[in-house]
């Protein structure tokens, strides 16, 4: 027999679906008032910002995510594994794809979920912007899987450095000095310098190269030019080469070209110069999109084509008052997350809708053990305070903790930090394997 109960259906498990799923399955899956669902490509979440410490060891996901059906069975909704494929707005039903193992098996076949509210969190993925060679030769930070990826081959080539007998450096270059570009450069030097505790003592910082390539004049473009500067002098002082103005033509297995014919040569090349929604949402042709291919969506966050699918995340095009585009952050899906959940209860008591407001917190970038640099506060006083040091380690820790709380609660929460501290004395400090 059909439920009479209205059916949520999200789908992506990043920071917002996960928290709206969260937070909807306590307030209305608990209590029998709604079924809610959360679908996603894989098996477990792990926090988007995070994965630079991913593809360099310092966090294990398979020890630090969370897995969906577990998470689920706690709070109040339900968990499909799929991958979204096609959707279906006349009849409310989406597609998911036929589900393969690592050997090409079918596990699961085509299948259909009917909904009756949508919520589309599918995240974004990186934009090569069709430079030839990228896909083939680079490695990218979109998934954890590709974090392990990336991790994998960096173990391969710490071990070869260190056991070569010639005294050749590791080359790596990363393309795009966004947040992510930058933070890793930083914490590739601090796992270089473990690995001497590890057995590894002929590799350290000092047999790194690593290339920090920006297009844009300055690297981390979308912050102020103080805490840009800032950053820029902390990495010179580790040893990155940060070359701005620089734009890159093509990739080869030697390195990357730029648009001058120089060669910047890398064993190790990892593209993050800039994002943009799944290109299968473009496929479908039914939402309007902008460059990015984020939906476009009403000051509700519902899509601009159906007031049943609302959008959040990465993937959302939602305009700001002055003309811009609300940037792709954790602490912006956080919010969106927040502003549909209350949305979705409004109307279930008839109540209207309310549009969303982004509050800028100000802007971090957490340089591994060697510093943390950012601005707070944002447009909440329109000037921005400068911060840095152990007062900016401290509330980049919090964004996550803020995160934790939403998907596990306060409780939880503390006793994850205390299994932190626990983890520290009796597991190495990165992972090696």
């Amino acid at each position: 027999m059909k439920s009479t109960h209205p059916k949520i259906v999200i789908v992506g498990g990043g920071a917002g679906g996960l928290e709206l799923a969260t937070q909807l399955g306590h307030k209305l899956g608990k209590r029998n008032k709604a079924q809610i669902l959360l679908i996603d490509k894989n098996r477990n979440h792990i926090w988007k910002p995070l994965l630079h410490e991913v593809a360099t060891g310092s966090l294990d996901s398979d020890l630090d995510g969370v897995v969906y059906s577990a998470h689920a069975a706690k709070h109040g909704y339900q968990f499909q594994l799929g991958t979204f494929s096609a959707l279906d707005i006349r009849n409310k039903s989406l597609t998911l794809a036929p589900q393969l193992d690592e050997n090409g098996q079918q596990i699961l076949p085509w299948r259909e979920v009917s909904y009756d509210k949508l919520v589309i969190a599918v995240g974004s993925v990186s934009n090569d912007f069709n430079t030839p060679g990228i896909k083939e030769h680079c490695y990218f930070l979109d998934s954890h899987q590709q974090a392990k990826r990336f991790h994998n081959a960096l173990l391969d080539n710490f071990t070869r450095i260190h056991q070569a007998e010639n005294n050749k450096p590791l080359n790596i270059a990363i393309v795009g000095a966004g947040a992510t570009g930058v933070e890793l450069s930083a914490e590739l030097y601090h796992v270089a310098d473990l690995l001497k505790v590890y057995g590894l003592s002929n590799m350290s910082g000092e047999k790194l190269n690593i290339h920090l390539i920006e297009a844009g004049s300055s690297i981390l473009p979308a912050l102020p030019p103080r805490i840009s500067a800032a950053v820029r002098r902390e990495l010179s002082q580790l040893g990155v080469n940060v070359m701005e103005n620089t734009r890159i033509a093509k990739a080869s297995e030697q390195g990357f070209i730029t648009s001058d014919e120089q060669l910047i040569p890398a064993d190790l090349m990892l593209w993050a110069a800039g994002v943009k929604a799944p290109d299968f949402i473009k496929d479908m042709g039914i939402f309007e999109l902008n460059r990015a291919n984020q939906i476009l969506v009403k000051g509700n966050l519902t899509a601009s084509v159906d007031a049943d699918i609302s959008v959040i995340g990465d993937c959302c095009a939602c305009r700001l008052p002055d003309g811009n585009w609300v940037p792709p952050r954790a602490q912006s899906a956080h919010q969106m997350a927040l502003c549909v959940q209350k949305n979705l209860l409004r109307e279930f008591k008839g109540q209207p809708l309310v549009d969303y407001q982004y509050v800028d917190y100000g802007s971090l970038v957490n340089l591994s053990r060697y510093s943390t640099i950012g601005s707070l506060m944002g447009n909440l006083t329109k000037n921005s305070m400068f911060v840095e040091g152990r007062i900016a380690r401290l509330v980049y820790i919090s964004l996550y903790r803020m995160h934790q709380r939403a998907i596990h609660g306060t409780a939880k929460t503390i006793a994850l930090w205390f299994a932190e501290k626990i983890m520290k004395v009796v597991r190495p400090r990165m992972k090696l394997h």
